[in-house]
């Protein structure tokens, strides 16, 4: 008997399961699988195929070309490391993750692959958070200028060296000027502010070329036409809480990013899911290796993060992924080629599962044997051309044991999941999001003073003083004015200079002489009296 309940295997993927596998599961009595509680079943070999708990933070690759049963391990996986108690957070690349928030049903292939692993499948759903970017298919996913940076900023319009650096200095004055980055129109104000201060700034921290800054301002629009004005604002996702839950029977739950429509707009994508995990790398703290993962991070089409990838962003990859393990998080990459994670990144996936891959041309099989090298070798099977051969829902499989080292490689037939395989509908993707922990609380925009009306204020305080010193200058020169007689000649001032003088000296005189003829008429008049 199984702990854990698992059910259906891929959907479109598996339902192609090769016909003579019915047949061997009549003819060959399977012993049911004993399934540790440590553990997190993958499928069947020689023996059962597991990866340990303890040692799911060190990470793991899912590689295989298109239709080979992928979707339907990654899956597996998450409902696996849901029912042990972690939190799963994925994104569904194709729409048909969805199911997992709903019971599975008994299906031929499903009977079938069960029967012939031993697998007792125990048909359940699970508890999921829908997430959408666009806020369509899930709850909206935000966060803010600030908190994505500079360098992934950058990424994310594939700006130039020169116009990185101008990108650098906006931050820095952002952060001196306290001019909170919360979403694009923000960013766009600020850039306009350097702008008309170039010349001043260029002293203090280089060149602000004013053409950089018109650059990043076209692909601003650029992006904000992708969707990035969904992306940016608040409330900004709380990542260490939301992404980290457990319902009441102790169960992970699955965060699922609808991501049909953000593949539109790939870099979005990549850059988005790798600000996920450097925000866990900031905000968790260090824990060692923990008997079970504090959350399990799948990042299907990894391609897309490393593809034309600058050097500075691959180094900082590689260095959340080496140090995030410390933190509890395991990261699995879901990829068609293994040759599509960089080989900085690669050594550090323990826990690997290959599906099939096709090769009909030199570059093809180049890869086969280069998927083929990543394992640790078995000397019973012949690991290049098992690649090449197996059918829909096998994989090769080598996850690391007790010690910490590679299991030699086995070919496996991977279990089918217990929930839905394929898509739930809109309605009861409504249901579920009005029930969940979440509920309201990111469903409306807050869109407080940011750097955009703090800049405007500023604008508009220097016009007021600008206009109120024009004024009084004009007012100071409306009263010189009144000083001088409309229509005067340059003539005019020297007799009103005369006429004051004359004021001055006769009339003093004048008085002078008045009070003495008084005096003495006064004097006269008396004497004659007598």
């Amino acid at each position: 008997m199984a702990r854990r309940t698992k059910a259906p295997a891929n959907g479109a993927d598996t339902e192609g399961e090769k016909p003579d596998e019915a047949a061997a599961a009549e003819d060959t009595a399977v012993e049911p699988i004993e399934i540790p509680d440590d553990c997190v079943f993958i499928g069947k070999s020689v023996k059962p195929e597991y990866i340990l708990l303890k040692l799911a933070n060190r990470h793991g690759l899912i590689t295989g070309a298109t239709g080979t049963g992928k979707t339907v391990t990654l899956q597996g996986l998450a409902e696996a490391f849901s029912d042990a108690g972690v939190p799963v957070f994925f994104a569904d690349v194709k729409g048909d993750l969805s199911g997992v928030a709903a019971m599975g049903k008994e299906k031929g292939w499903i009977t079938e692959r069960a029967a012939m692993i031993g697998y007792d499948v125990k048909f359940s759903a699970h508890p999921v958070i829908f997430w959408d970017l666009f806020g369509e298919q899930g709850h909206p996913v935000r966060t803010t200028v600030s908190e994505l940076g500079p360098l992934m900023l950058s990424r994310l319009m594939d700006l130039s060296e020169a116009q990185e650096g101008v990108m650098n200095i906006a931050f820095r004055i952002a952060d001196e000027e306290e001019l909170p980055l919360l979403d694009l129109k923000d960013l766009q104000s600020l850039l306009e502010n350097l702008a008309a201060r170039a010349k001043d700034l260029t002293t203090k921290y280089g060149t602000v070329g004013k053409r950089s800054i018109g650059a990043i301002q076209r692909q601003l629009l650029v992006l904000e036409q992708q969707g990035g004005d969904y992306f940016f604002g608040e409330p900004a996702l709380d990542v260490g809480k939301d992404l980290m839950r457990t319902d009441d029977e102790g169960r992970g739950y699955i965060g699922v990013l609808a991501a049909d429509k953000l593949m539109q707009s790939p870099r979005l994508y990549g850059t988005f899911l790798l600000f996920l995990l450097s925000e866990l790398f900031e905000e968790l703290p260090e824990i060692g290796d923990p008997e079970k993962p504090k959350l399990v991070f799948f990042f299907d089409e990894a391609h897309l993060l490393f593809r034309d990838a600058p050097k500075a962003l691959l180094e900082k990859v590689e260095q959340v992924v080496r140090l995030i393990r410390s933190k509890g998080v395991g990261v699995y990459f879901v990829t068609q080629n293994p040759r599509d994670v960089p080989d900085t990144v690669s050594r550090q996936l323990g826990n690997r599962v290959q599906h099939a891959l096709r090769a009909f041309t030199p570059a093809e099989q180049k890869a086969v044997k280069s998927a083929a090298e990543t394992f640790r070798p078995n000397p019973e099977l012949d690991t290049e051309q098992m690649i090449m051969s197996m059918g829909i829902g096998e994989a090769l499989v080598s996850s690391l044991d007790e010690k910490g080292q590679p299991s030699m490689v086995q070919h496996t037939f991977v279990k089918p999941p217990s929930s839905q395989v394929g898509p739930i509908a809109l309605k009861e993707r409504k249901a579920i999001m009005a029930k969940d922990p979440v509920a309201g609380v990111y469903d409306d925009v807050v869109d407080r003073e940011s750097a955009h009306e703090i800049l405007q204020k500023r604008t508009r305080e220097r016009a007021k003083l600008a206009a109120e010193m024009e004024a009084a200058e004009e007012k100071a020169k409306g009263k010189a004015k009144t000083a001088k007689k409309p229509g005067g000649s340059r003539g005019d001032s020297f007799w009103t200079a005369l006429g004051k003088t004359v004021v001055r000296t006769v009339v003093p005189m004048a008085t002078r002489v008045l009070e003495d003829a008084i005096r003495r008429n006064a004097l006269g008049g008396h004497s004659r009296r007598r």
